[in-house]
């Protein structure tokens, strides 16, 4: 499945208080972005996390920084090393952090400096269900969410789990950042739907990145 309109400038939708969505903003960078996700991918190999609860996330992750997101038995955190593999995980690219904190200044977040990216793969049928982010010590800092391949419809809610969701189609190089009065409202991706991406193939690749606000 190509996408159409690859090829515009891009744009800005306002989301919510403090949130916004930078329509292609990463189409530019999208072939470098990714083979940076395979050479992080290739030290810390994606994985289907087990929650606390037992179930097997249907997305598939792994993460770059000096920390990143996991989960054990007794819940989730950030960790500064891969419980996969016993090594730290693998350095954040320049090119991350660089892309990162542009998007952040782009929608109003001039002093974003992320130390942790969560990277998903997704297949056909995947999802990922409404959650907030609140596993970082600090929470003044926004996230940054990089759609890459595939398109998904992104849920978009409140600060409750029943509060309205927002349904927006997310397509590839779209960045939504979120943060201020926004920062803990809940958020998902239905199961992805079949496709083929020129970039991707099958499959669409999301980075999220955070300030976790922990010392090392």
């Amino acid at each position: 499945m190509l996408d159409l309109f690859a090829d515009e400038e891009p744009w800005q939708e306002a989301l919510a208080d403090g949130a916004v969505i930078l329509r292609r903003f990463a189409c530019a960078e999208a072939g470098e972005l990714l083979t940076a996700i395979s050479a992080v991918a290739s030290v810390s190999p994606f994985r289907q996390m087990v929650t606390p609860g037992g179930y097997t996330m249907s997305v598939a992750m792994t993460n770059c920084g000096a920390r990143g997101w996991a989960t054990d038995r007794h819940g989730y955190l950030y960790a500064t090393q891969d419980p996969q593999t016993g090594s730290p995980w693998p350095a954040m690219p320049a090119l991350f952090r660089a892309f990162a904190v542009r998007a952040a200044l782009a929608a109003g977040y001039p002093d974003f400096r992320p130390d942790a990216c969560l990277i998903n793969r997704y297949a056909p049928a995947t999802k990922l269900s409404l959650h907030q982010d609140k596993d970082e010590a600090t929470l003044l800092a926004p996230i940054v969410s990089v759609s890459l391949g595939l398109p998904a419809i992104f849920q978009f809610g409140g600060l409750r789990r029943n509060d309205p969701l927002k349904r927006i189609l997310l397509e590839h190089g779209d960045v939504v950042v979120w943060g201020g009065a926004s920062r803990l409202f809940y958020h998902g991706i239905q199961p992805l739907k079949e496709g083929h991406h020129p970039l991707t193939d099958a499959f669409r690749y999301n980075l999220t990145f955070r300030t976790t606000g922990l010392s090392e």
